[in-house]
């Protein structure tokens, strides 16, 4: 496994920030020592000291002392911690090779170039990401693009860090807002579907913690099962569903209550609510 010599920063430590410093320390990709966070109440950041992080309540340590900085507060906040930063900062060479990554979700590059505007006469490198929370156990689905000043090896960094996690993907800022509607917001979903299967279970005897593992395994090795074979959905469906058998029945069921079509209103509304996130 690949690793990486810069310091990487984390402004805002919070639970998405946590699955990605955890994961690349635990993955050999970071030692403890190179990772900083900081956060408004240092008392909560005891988990990141555990792991052998540095800790501070102070934005701008991070921005001074690291190289590549994951930027983790939450939308509304970002005006005013980028306003704190600019405040704070006294500019330098190095920050023409400072490297940005954002995990806002509904955040626009345009948006982020403009709050982190006073880094502008060194060049702003600045990527846009749309990681889920499934990296705390390193099967992330992670969507990323660079700004015009991001350079390959930038992204290449990027790339074996969110990689490294799951699975990461470049791809035009265009298509964030409607991967965050699968990926982003997709494990709520399944989380939903892995509880109805339960209850399901549940309702015809089965113990409640039985259930739940049975469901979910069912769901992890469906998905394993597409990944690896290559195999369109339809067609391994279609292999489960022995003529006059089980399964087609429950396949019916799910049919008459419109599983599929719930399914995709529910990407396009969270993909259409990520870009008006966005817009505020």
């Amino acid at each position: 496994m690949a690793k990486l010599d810069e310091r990487i920063g984390f402004i805002g430590g919070g639970n998405m920030a946590f699955s990605i410093g955890s994961g690349l320390i635990r993955g050999g990709i970071v030692k403890p020592s190179q990772v900083m966070v900081s956060g408004p109440h240092i008392e909560n950041l005891s988990r990141w000291r555990e792991l052998g992080a540095t800790t501070t309540d102070d934005n701008c340590e991070v921005l001074e002392h690291t190289d590549i900085i994951f930027i983790c507060v939450k939308p509304h906040i970002l005006g005013p911690c980028a306003a704190q930063l600019k405040e704070k900062h006294v500019p330098s060479a190095k920050d023409a090779h400072k490297l940005f990554v954002s995990v806002l979700a509904g955040t626009t590059l345009a948006t982020l170039e403009e709050k982190f505007a006073f880094i502008e006469s060194a060049g702003l490198k600045m990527i846009r990401s749309m990681p889920n929370t499934s990296m705390q156990v390193g099967e992330g689905c992670t969507v990323y693009t660079g700004n015009s000043r991001v350079l390959h090896q930038d992204l290449e960094k990027v790339h074996l860090m969110l990689n490294s996690l799951g699975l990461a993907q470049q791809v035009p800022e265009s298509m964030i807002d409607a991967v965050t509607g699968i990926a982003g917001c997709g494990p709520a979903f399944v989380y939903t579907i892995i509880e109805a299967l339960a209850d399901g279970g549940v309702k015809q005897g089965v113990p409640r913690q039985m259930a739940l593992q049975f469901a979910a395994q069912t769901l992890l090795g469906a998905a394993k099962t597409v990944l690896l074979t290559g195999k369109h959905p339809a067609v391994l469906r279609d292999e489960v569903c022995s003529p006059g058998g089980a399964t087609i029945v429950g396949v019916h069921e799910l049919e008459k209550g419109n599983l599929r079509s719930t399914l995709i209103n529910a990407v396009e509304k969270s993909s259409q609510r990520s870009a008006e996130l966005g817009k505020k």
